[in-house]
């Protein structure tokens, strides 16, 4: 596609494409809505901190991205920090204190994320095997929906881990208020069904408002806003307001500032290593895909994008809201809307502005069964059967990390969850013959090869924990020149370089240059996947 017809940027791309932006804006804050608030109560904060999260992440953070058609805001992958971090900052403490020492973890990860952004620390996403991402992404699908389904149904769990709430889910589907698990239960179907029809009108319409235009008559209908008892098939069932999301009468009235007293604390900091480092590494990853999606094939600057981000979490911490990232679901509903520019995500967050500011009595209207559907539906995605099919075609050493990342974020703690996947991988290569000089640096020469060809030559290993190396030598390679990286000499080469060469070859290939991979003749894959870990006999 020729540059002229790729959307102006800036002002320019403001009064270019205005009726696009504005019609995919709105379109995605229909989406955005229902899900922030959802993903805010999921995280244990207030319903208005996604809301105040949103809006800044469109308003705020729009104006200066790295990238053209990502939406900024509260996103599901984070759920799982967010409510560790204020439940433990929480204990032996006001519910509010807890609210607000979490805001100022939420203030210094952002800080550190702004960091992150000037030192061009966005390649560090570029780290982390595949598989314990994957693993990690999993695992916070698992612990969502382990207790989303609870609230899906009227009832609440008794055990306090993702293991004690998925085993009781048998007993507590039994348990169930009828009225509120009908609510709940129709919108998951809603949300299930309605990407499997292909008219082209349904294929239109955002699921969610279907969710919405659905549930709020439910919870007219079954008077959720008034408490009283009700009786069915012999039993007698609660109904509350509880049921309803919280008013946001008071946009203003509901600011919240952090309270850095309890900053210096190893709570404290390690929430905040957490927040950093698996925001970021989210981030960047969604950023990625994004732009496989976008039309015109524009590459984002993560390290703009990663900063940006950083300005957001810092300023959203600072008046009551929660983390964002680059989100996929509504970045690939932006898209498909027809978005053009960073101006949709600014209409998304205008249009959240407006809503809560003159209607926000609709807000306590919406069932949190809705909700909770909603996030289950997500759950399920990012934990879907087929992430364990496709992770054990690309090979057993892969599902063996994957697994592991799993087992110890669902079962332990997601920073030790994704340590254990990075520990485990590094164990694989080296029992598959990765010497120990070559695990975190790689063995690289760079020669030109012919009058517009360069060729990288790696030895030893190229795996992920030295692929940050092999990476910023491409990056040294100036346009036009096309890149031969020569594997020839490795004894192993593993799954996430053999996926991140074939990334960087699709995005060059963009650029109308070349980058090949040679010499991998002489290696056995581990599996038939394409891109599955090759060792080379000794």
């Amino acid at each position: 596609m020729s540059n002229r017809n790729v959307p102006a940027d800036g002002l320019a791309g403001l009064r270019q494409n205005l009726q696009s932006d504005l019609v995919a804006g709105f379109l995605v804050f229909l989406i955005a809505l229902p899900l922030s608030l959802g993903i805010s109560m999921a995280s244990g904060f207030p319903p208005v901190a996604g809301i105040f999260t949103a809006i800044i992440g469109g308003l705020v953070v729009s104006l200066f991205m790295g990238a053209r058609v990502t939406i900024k805001g509260p996103a599901a992958g984070l759920i799982v920090i967010a409510l560790g971090c204020i439940e433990e900052l929480s204990r032996g403490v006001p519910p509010t204190l807890g609210y607000q020492y979490a805001l100022a973890v939420i203030v210094a990860a952002g800080v550190i994320q702004i960091v992150f952004g000037l030192i061009r620390a966005g390649v560090m996403a570029d780290f982390f095997p595949s598989a314990a991402v994957h693993g990690m992404l999993a695992a916070i699908g698992i612990i969502i929906a382990s207790k989303q389904m609870h609230v899906m149904v009227g009832v609440d769990p008794t055990a306090k881990t993702p293991l004690g709430q998925l085993a009781e889910l048998p007993q507590r589907f039994i348990d169930n208020n009828p009225e509120i698990a009908l609510i709940g239960l129709l919108s998951l179907a809603i949300l299930v069904i309605m990407p499997r029809l292909r008219h082209p009108l349904v294929r239109k319409i955002p699921a969610p408002l279907v969710v919405l235009l659905l549930s709020i008559p439910l919870g007219i209908y079954f008077d959720l806003d008034h408490e009283h008892n009700y009786r069915f098939a012999g039993h007698e069932y609660h109904l509350a307001p509880t049921m309803l999301v919280n008013r946001l009468d008071n946009l203003l009235g509901m600011v919240t500032f952090p309270d850095f007293s309890l900053l210096a604390s190893w709570t404290s900091i390690k929430w905040i290593i957490a927040f950093a480092l698996v925001g970021s590494i989210e981030s960047v990853a969604s950023a990625k895909a994004v732009d496989t999606l976008d039309p015109y094939k524009r590459k984002s600057d993560f390290n703009r994008d990663l900063l940006a981000v950083g300005v957001g979490n810092t300023a959203a911490g600072m008046i009551g809201g929660l983390p964002m990232i680059s989100e996929i679901v509504r970045s690939s509903a932006n898209i498909n809307n027809g978005a053009k520019t960073r101006w949709a995500n600014f209409f998304h967050g205008a249009f959240l502005l407006g809503f809560v500011v003159l209607a926000p009595g609709l807000i306590h209207m919406i069932p949190k069964a809705a909700l909770a559907a909603m996030l289950v539906f997500t759950g399920f995605r990012l934990a879907h059967p087929r992430e364990f099919v496709h992770t054990a075609q690309v090979g057993k050493d892969q599902l063996l990390v994957f697994l592991v990342t799993i087992a110890v974020t669902v079962g332990e703690d997601l920073l030790l969850g994704i340590f254990a996947g990075i520990f485990t991988k590094l164990l694989l290569h080296i029992a598959r013959g990765a010497p120990l000089s070559a695990l975190f640096k790689p063995d690289l020469e760079v020669r030109d090869d012919g009058a517009n060809t360069t060729r990288i030559t790696a030895r030893k290993a190229a795996i992920f924990s030295n692929y940050i190396g092999l990476k910023r030598a491409i990056d040294r390679v100036p346009a036009p020149r096309d890149i031969v990286v020569d594997l020839h000499a490795t004894r192993l080469v593993d799954h996430t370089v053999m996926e991140r060469l074939h990334e960087l070859a699709r995005d060059m290939e963009h650029e109308g240059r070349e980058l090949t991979v040679v010499g991998l003749e002489g290696h056995k894959p581990v599996s038939g996947n394409t891109l599955a870990a090759r060792t080379r006999p000794a």
